[in-house]
């Protein structure tokens, strides 16, 4: 009988210092105003037309798609 209420309190252990870290993520990110995604996931839209821009007529005729696209990842707070 006294190994089950240690399982029991092992892993009710787990779980808030999990939640703590999820937690500490998450308003880390928030008052400092850091993004919420990765760069690589931001602005797919944006993203998509400067890379078949890019792979059809080259990257120096594709200015107006990069700077769309730059603009959009800083909109969602990136630096770059």
């Amino acid at each position: 009988m006294g190994g089950l209420p240690t399982q029991k309190a092992s892993s009710a252990l787990a779980l808030p210092a999990s939640q703590q870290n999820q937690g500490s993520a998450i308003t880390a990110s928030g008052p400092d105003s850091k993004p919420k995604k990765r760069i690589c996931c931001a602005c797919p839209d944006t993203k998509k037309l400067r890379d078949e821009c890019i792979v059809e007529h080259g990257e120096a005729a594709c200015s107006k798609w990069i700077d769309a696209h730059l603009k959009c990842l800083r909109a969602e707070g990136f630096n770059v």
